[in-house]
């Protein structure tokens, strides 16, 4: 039995095969430029051509393409968009107008010139890495699931901060399920707010087996999870330091008690630990990281989460985990006094590989969401655990 799980970041795309006769570390793996990312190399060589620009398909991942996109318009060249694919730069299409770039209909992109040259936008690409695995001489014909994870803010009505209307989408999910798992769905089960998550069920409507997907972060926090010392903590604080987001998940032993999510590029390690004390001791309030610009914080226990009981404080994955290595950890003496106090990270390696991560979170969601792969799924993740699978999601 096979699962391909895609965990489509902003710098890479994650890749890893799952393959039931095999040792879960020796799956097929790949990890490749982002989608995001391969537009905006491609948008970034045609500027000096000024060659018009055309962009049809769906709603991806912005940061990068975004800003290709979005430059491109302000040079003066002819950018065209359909109504699917201009949501990726804002889910209001009179914004996209405003910054040069012409909404057209399938018909009148159809009826451009042939000198426009021609973009698809879509964060799955399954083709492409079906492709990629043939040429290896690997087929992807006998798949029992796909699960693919990408970031969705949702799509927040006009006037209301997607800050605000990701933690309130957040807040219910765990309300509803207390979980990781909580954040992944069969693609028949989409909630129509989460846009990208429908988005990348919309550009693989012929898969020949069910399609999960799910929220990024929570895929590398339940991955992470994996990890041998990680998976013998029932009390954690585990952080994923991702490119645009940071987000740390307090997990105990009757579920999540308590996340925080804010930008990386607008905190330091110093705000960071300051963030995950208050996480720890509970006194974290929403507004707190709101107001300084984050998307929010959730707390659901008042108890004080006490660090020191484990040989490390806190759990760090995430491409940007180098955060936690930016200060000086050398001893305290006369001549060197730290600033502050440095929690003690452990940088998770589930099966050996950080940067897979978030495919085995993306697995665990499988073995949970389709009874078919469970016994399967859930024999490999445990065969590197020494135990079962956290109580608080098993």
């Amino acid at each position: 039995m096979k699962i391909l799980a895609v965990d489509i970041g902003t710098g890479t795309q994650d890749i890893f095969l799952y393959d039931s006769k095999l040792d879960i570390e020796n799956g097929f793996k790949l990890v490749l430029p982002s989608p995001t990312m391969m537009i905006h190399r491609r948008v970034k060589r045609l500027l000096q051509s000024r060659t018009p620009l055309l962009f049809t398909g769906h709603q991806m991942g912005g940061g990068p393409s975004s800003w290709a996109i979005e430059e491109a318009a302000r040079a003066g060249i002819p950018v065209f968009m359909t109504p699917d694919a201009a949501v990726t730069i804002n889910d209001e299409l009179e914004k996209v107008e405003r910054l040069g770039i012409k909404i057209v209909s399938e018909d009148e992109a159809n009826g451009l010139s042939s000198t426009v040259h021609r973009l698809e936008l879509k964060d799955f690409d399954f083709e492409l890495i079906s492709k990629t695995f043939m040429d290896y001489g690997v087929a992807l014909d006998d798949l029992a699931a796909v699960a693919v994870a990408v970031f969705d803010h949702g799509n927040a009505p006009a006037g209301v901060s997607d800050r605000q209307f990701r933690f309130d989408y957040l807040d219910e999910r765990i309300k509803e399920k207390n979980s990781l798992s909580a954040f992944a769905y069969l693609s028949t089960d989409i909630p129509k707010i989460m846009t990208r998550l429908q988005a990348v069920a919309d550009s693989a409507p012929s898969l020949p087996c069910p399609l999960v997907v799910m929220d990024t972060a929570p895929a590398a926090i339940l991955g992470a999870n994996f990890d041998p010392s990680v998976a013998s903590c029932e009390q954690k604080i585990i952080c994923n330091v991702g490119n645009f987001h940071t987000l740390a998940f307090r997990l105990g032993e009757k579920g999540i008690e308590g996340v925080f999510e804010h930008h990386t590029g607008e905190i330091d390690l110093p705000k960071l630990e300051s963030l995950l004390r208050r996480l720890a001791d509970g006194s974290l309030k929403h507004q707190d990281v709101f107001d300084d610009m984050g998307h929010g914080a959730l707390m659901y226990t008042d108890e004080v989460f006490e660090f020191g009981k484990a040989d490390f404080d806190v759990v760090v994955t995430g491409p940007r985990r180098s955060m936690f290595q930016t200060i000086d950890r050398g001893p305290e003496t006369e001549s060197h006094r730290p600033s502050f106090t440095v929690l003690r990270p452990y940088f998770a390696t589930p099966f050996g590989d950080m940067m897979i991560a978030g495919c085995f979170g993306l697995l665990a969601a499988v073995g949970e969401i389709l009874p078919d792969v469970t016994e399967s799924v859930f024999g490999s993740l445990r065969s590197g655990q020494g135990r079962g699978v956290a109580p608080w999601d098993g």
